[in-house]
């Protein structure tokens, strides 16, 4: 039973917004002002076309996919089932300990408007409403999950919006510019930190290539959409910055689009940041629920997983138990707590995914040189520039996370003998028959 093509081109756009901006973008200013002062909106420029790099060899690799599964997927077609196991678990593991940790950190903010859902039962059924509405969407059908995140999207984005034009228009009345000196002023170092910070800042993108069985004309679609999404979140990211640093100044502070708000605003501004973050939040987890069991379901469909995590609903033609196996494993972590271990993966996971998509680039441009496939320029060039930035990501990790990382490996070695020693009886019984 196929998919229903129900994603066009702005629901996708929206599910790349939406899994690119998530609690983040209200942590990061304050971090790139302590590391680059008033220089600290050139770096979100700079990170932009840094990762830009990586998705255009992420774009090609997925347009030559119509399937779902994503980078679990491509790795796994390009280097084997060992290797797309490796991917898809850092890539699951890091996606489940992030919508715990969106959920959690709604419920937060939530608390601090209404105190007594941050304790107890009360906590406990609001971080299960906030799970259960967008699995529920989900199940019946991808177009209303979809519109659930476009929703969602454009509601994050509003808000920020509002703080931006403020911060222009007063701008604009009290212009000042950034001196060279203050560039160079922080040192390499500095501006390194601060560009590594930033590339997992527009990382995500990748979760919502996942349910590309249901996106309509994938090959055209998927490529706009990831170009349409990182142009927008680039947009915000470095206005957001600019305001934040023109409105405050260079002063360390931990809230600084707090502070930028109240300034703008007046005394309803952090009341208005701290809905901003739970939309924001809100959105990011919605969009994981419709990306994340598409992974799953490629899992069981290349018989990597249970069968029954591969079943689609006779009626919405969703994969309701694969929908049902993330929200129940956010939901679980979410309520226990024991979702950070998981989140620390995400930094080391998406390395891992960068690098081994852009090797997929250099196996597929070898093995399919004449392939139906968009083909972009310097694209192997694109790819070894994309590993080597992995590369020195990875090398930043501390040991905490390579332990970590090293028991997620040990879990897709784990699955790997699974999956294989099935492979291997199911052979045996198909030649014995």
């Amino acid at each position: 039973m196929p998919f229903t093509r129900s994603i066009g081109r702005w629901a996708m756009t929206g599910l790349v917004v939406n899994s690119i901006i998530g609690s983040g973008i209200f942590g990061v200013p304050s971090e790139l002002i302590r590391l680059l002062g008033r220089a600290s909106p050139l770096a979100m420029i700079v990170a932009a076309f840094a990762m830009a790099v990586i998705m255009a060899a992420v774009t090609e690799v997925a347009s030559q996919f119509s399937e779902p599964g994503g980078p679990y997927l491509y790795v796994r077609t390009a280097f084997g089932r060992y290797a797309g196991l490796m991917v898809g678990w850092f890539w699951m593991l890091a996606v489940v300990g992030g919508g715990a940790a969106s959920a959690n950190l709604f419920v937060n903010y939530l608390a601090g408007i209404l105190p007594p859902a941050g304790n107890g039962v009360w906590r406990f059924l609001a971080v299960t409403c906030l799970i259960a509405i967008p699995t529920i969407a989900n199940c019946r059908g991808v177009r209303s999950g979809a519109n659930l995140s476009s929703v969602l999207a454009l509601a994050k984005l509003l808000p920020l919006l509002l703080i931006i034009v403020l911060g222009l228009i007063r701008f604009a009345r009290q212009p000042s510019g950034i001196e060279a000196a203050e560039i160079a002023a922080p040192g390499w170092n500095a501006w390194l930190g601060a560009l590594l910070l930033l590339i997992y800042s527009y990382g995500g993108y990748e979760d919502a290539l996942a349910p590309a069985g249901e996106v309509k004309n994938p090959r055209r679609t998927i490529p706009q959409a990831l170009a349409a999404g990182m142009l927008i979140c680039a947009l915000v990211y470095t206005a957001l910055q600019f305001v934040t640093v023109t409105t405050v100044g260079a002063a360390v502070s931990d809230r600084p689009i707090v502070d930028a708000a109240l300034r703008l605003i007046g005394p309803g501004g952090a009341l208005f940041v701290t809905v901003a973050v739970m939309i924001s939040t809100y959105g990011w987890l919605s969009a994981g629920v419709l990306n994340a069991p598409r992974l799953a379901y490629s899992f069981a469909a290349q018989r990597d997983f249970p069968a029954v995590f591969a079943r689609l609903h006779p009626r919405f033609r969703t994969p309701v138990p694969a929908i049902f196996l993330y929200a129940t494993l956010t939901w679980a972590l979410a309520v226990t707590g024991s979702f950070l271990w998981a989140l620390t993966l995400s930094a080391g996971s998406m390395m891992i995914l960068y690098a081994g998509v852009c090797a997929a680039l250099l196996r597929f441009r070898k093995l399919k040189p004449h392939a139906d496939a968009l083909r972009v320029p310097f694209g192997p060039v694109l790819a070894v520039v994309g590993i080597g930035v992995s590369l020195v990501l990875l090398s930043q990790l501390k040991t905490r996370e390579i332990l970590l990382m090293t028991v997620t490996a040990l879990l897709a070695t784990a699955n790997w003998f699974w999956a294989t020693r099935k492979s291997q009886k199911t052979m045996q019984r198909t030649r014995g028959v």
